[in-house]
């Protein structure tokens, strides 16, 4: 596809080109945690619950008043650790699928989102992911279910130009929700 540049830039056509990193997805997530507080809340609720769980059954056991629960003292630190973990282990399952489709080429427009790979095309409208969120390295716009389950991550180091970036806010501002 040819672009006229002078032209598009007057539609509000902006441009990225870049490849996936483990640290896009990561943000991603990150953010969409926080469009879901209830889910962020749970998880560091049971962290905090089998923390205590652990502290007191370390102590109880210490103080010789029970045997102490082997099971317990091994496999609470290790669902805790999986618990804070999970956001780095997901984005490291995203990024190997995301690497396979080569170099990502993303156009976005007043239409809607288009990102082209080595091996796909996708094109989303507005309404299909019509919240977004920006990030210190990212837009990612979001679906509006309550999961927020389907998301686009825009790098900012994707943008030819670090001027754009203010082209892009401007086009999701338009069309979308921040939030």
């Amino acid at each position: 596809m040819v672009m006229d540049m002078g032209r598009d830039a007057g539609q509000g056509v902006v441009e990225l080109a870049y490849q996936p990193v483990a640290g896009d997805f990561l943000g991603a997530l990150r953010e969409r945690e926080r469009l879901r507080r209830r889910r962020g809340w749970v998880r560091r609720w049971a962290v905090g619950l089998i923390a205590f769980a652990f502290v007191l059954n370390a102590s109880l056991s210490l103080a010789g008043n029970e045997k102490p629960d082997w099971f317990l003292l091994i496999w609470m630190p290790l669902a805790a650790a999986l618990l804070l973990c999970t956001p780095r282990l997901q984005a490291r399952a995203f990024l190997k699928l995301a690497v396979r489709n080569g170099t990502y080429r993303a156009t976005v427009a007043d239409a809607g989102l288009s990102v082209a790979t080595d091996n796909s095309t996708t094109s989303v409208n507005w309404a299909a992911q019509p919240r977004y969120r920006e990030t210190e390295d990212a837009f990612i716009t979001y679906s509006d279910d309550k999961n927020a389950s389907c998301f686009t991550v825009l790098p900012k180091r994707g943008l030819p130009d670090p001027a754009d970036a203010d082209r892009l806010r401007a086009i999701l501002d338009r069309h979308l929700t921040r939030g």
